[in-house]
């Protein structure tokens, strides 16, 4: 009769034993040098190296690949392996060293040290201004093209910028100049003279032709008898010396305060370009500062009525249709700039550049759902950039007071596990820096006056947009009623009802009778709710 083969005689149990035997001491010797924990098969090795091969009585378990990748059989030769200063390493130990080194890392960021704090700080300060331009490269490459053109054929020209706040148009018209210079110097053209003015300091408009007159050298030696504008006329008009005709760069920031009732100081200054011999190249930024969404519609009406009680609107609209109004006269006048828009930052752009201001720094400080919580709120209000850097450092300033609190708290305790900023730090520099004034307003309100207006918001959530007085007091009861609050009488809950209409916040209709009146909501619920979040008792009210 055959012998049935045991354990014993097992195959596998050669196999794994022949193996153990050549790779049992250095593999044992590895893991005392260099791990501080011991796998399974490191223990099923020191065993084959101190035990006989037949005293084995079950085969090897290996582990999931899924837990383990690396416990999977191996030749020798992938398994041992020497670096180069021939010390003997495992694909085990590789990783590890790895994973220590990533996670070295990471654990560099401590919010506690004012270093590192400050550094981080500093990357997103507005004023730290970037090495590269990003999401702004068509436009910087329409602007570098216009003012490379003008010096190569020694030609003057205008250009008309104008955009949102924030939108990267001073950041760019300065990498611009610096390409300019780096372009002249390469080409063998001599660079040309730069005139920066912020028209927003000019005592008066026409002092703009002094800085451009005080800037050339050969227009500060013309006679002193006539004007700044007819000494730059009469220069540009006549043919210079061949060592005299470096091109000039006019940067006018803020050009709608030069803008006046007839207009003249703006369309001399872009005249000055179409003069027979003129070397200006002039570039005009403008700021489109009223374009909210719930003001931009309002503008046609404002300008009406405006126009309707004789009152000049350029000083309210200028930013918003400057070009449409002074275009079409400069074209008459063969002076028509050309015109870029910078249009406001998107999502992805508002995000890619926080990342690009982080990116250099060693250690990660900001959640990445953080970062674009950020930029989804600031590109659906306003697309500025430097208010999304704004609302970053306010969230890296509230985890510093948290770690602080937690320095007093525990003196000797350690850092927590990744304290960076997070989805709560974000949201709270998001609501301080967007509150509107209704929000302050109705947080600022007394109890009772608060109560009236979570009724409110309960009452017309509806189709129903106004109720009585009386009904409304019924509400307010039953609120009051199920929070054991001792509710204010009729005339009184009408008084406080008449204050909240004078603070804007309600609105109420005359009538004979004081619980006949109509009650309407004028504020937003959702600025209702916003105010009134944080306190359980007003949340569990507008459910």
């Amino acid at each position: 009769m055959p012998a049935i083969a045991g354990p014993s005689s097992s195959p596998q149990k050669h196999v794994v034993g022949s193996r153990l035997e050549v790779t049992g001491g250095l593999r044992s010797a590895e893991v005392n040098t260099c791990r501080k924990r011991k796998l399974r098969s490191d223990s099923a090795a020191e065993v084959s190296s101190s035990t006989p091969v037949n005293s084995i009585s079950t085969p090897m378990k290996w582990k999931s690949p899924r837990r383990c990748a690396v416990s999977i059989p191996k030749t020798a030769d992938e398994e041992i392996k020497e670096d180069s200063n021939g010390n003997l390493a495992s694909p085990v130990i590789s990783a590890v060293k790895n994973l220590s080194v990533c996670l070295d890392v990471e654990s560099k960021w401590n919010p506690r040290d004012e270093e590192q704090m400050k550094a981080v700080k500093e990357a997103l300060h507005v004023s730290k201004a970037p090495s590269t331009v990003v999401c702004r490269e068509d436009e910087q490459r329409r602007v570098s093209e216009f003012v490379k053109s003008c010096m190569e054929q020694n030609k003057a020209g205008s250009l008309y910028i104008c955009g949102c706040p924030g939108t990267g148009k001073s950041l760019s018209m300065e990498k611009v100049r610096q390409q300019a210079d780096d372009w002249a110097k390469q080409a063998g053209l001599p660079c040309s003279e730069t005139v920066s003015v912020n028209c927003t300091s000019l005592t008066k408009t026409t002092d703009i032709f002094s800085k451009i007159l005080g800037k050339n050298e050969s227009g500060s030696k013309a006679n002193g008898s006539s004007s700044p504008l007819q000494q730059l006329q009469s220069l540009f008009s006549q043919k210079q010396q061949q060592s005299s005709s470096k091109m000039m760069l006019i940067i006018a920031d803020e050009m709608d305060y030069l803008i006046t009732r007839d207009r003249g100081v703006l369309h001399e200054l872009f005249m000055l370009t179409t003069l027979p011999f003129s070397r200006c190249i002039l570039i005009g930024k403008t700021v489109l500062r009223y374009q909210c969404s719930y003001f931009f519609f309002l503008f046609p009406l404002v300008i009406q009525i405006m126009s309707k009680l004789r009152i000049c609107p350029s000083g309210v609209a200028n930013a918003i249709d400057l070009a449409d109004r002074f275009l079409p006269k400069l074209k008459s006048l063969n002076c028509k700039p050309l015109v870029v828009t910078f249009r406001a930052y998107s999502k992805e752009q508002i995000l890619r550049i926080l990342q690009e201001r982080l990116v250099a720094l060693p250690y990660v400080a900001f959640q990445s759902n953080a970062l674009e919580i950020c930029a989804r709120k600031v590109s659906a209000a306003s697309g500025d950039m430097r208010k999304a850097l704004c609302v970053c450092r306010s969230a890296l300033e509230i985890l510093e007071i948290e770690a602080r609190g937690s320095i007093d708290q525990e003196p000797q305790g350690p850092v927590p596990e990744c304290q960076v900023v997070k989805m709560d730090h974000m949201l709270a520099a998001l609501s301080k820096t967007f509150k509107s004034p209704v929000v302050d307003t109705i947080q600022s309100l007394p109890q009772h006056q608060q109560i009236i207006v979570c009724s409110a918001a309960k009452a017309f959530r509806g189709s129903k947009k106004d109720r009585t007085i009386a009904e409304l007091n019924k509400l307010y009861l039953e609120i009051c009623k199920s929070s054991t609050i001792t509710p204010a009488g009729i005339t009184e809950f009408t008084n406080m009802c008449t204050v909240l209409n004078d603070q804007g916040i309600l609105k109420l209709s005359q009538a004979r009778d004081e619980k006949l009146r109509r009650v309407s909501l004028r504020v937003d619920e959702a600025d209702i709710t916003f105010a009134l979040k944080e306190i359980r008792f007003f949340r569990n009210c507008l459910l």
